[in-house]
């Protein structure tokens, strides 16, 4: 049991993926106040992780 489970962990793939906080603003539409909030927080690139759980919509007004 346990030697699976080590197989399983040294074979997991890591994902070392980065988006550009630029392209992530305009992909998800976010105020540039926002964008530049997330460029302060971690630059020009960052994880999909980090940044979808760092971005804040702002509510539009009707």
């Amino acid at each position: 049991m346990h030697q699976r489970l080590q197989e399983k962990t040294e074979t997991a793939p890591t994902s070392q993926e980065l988006w550009s906080v630029f392209d992530f603003s305009r992909r998800y539409r976010l105020a540039k106040s926002e964008e530049n909030r997330l460029l302060r927080l971690f630059g020009k690139m960052a994880s999909p992780r980090d940044l979808l759980l760092s971005a804040r919509r702002t509510e539009l007004s009707p």
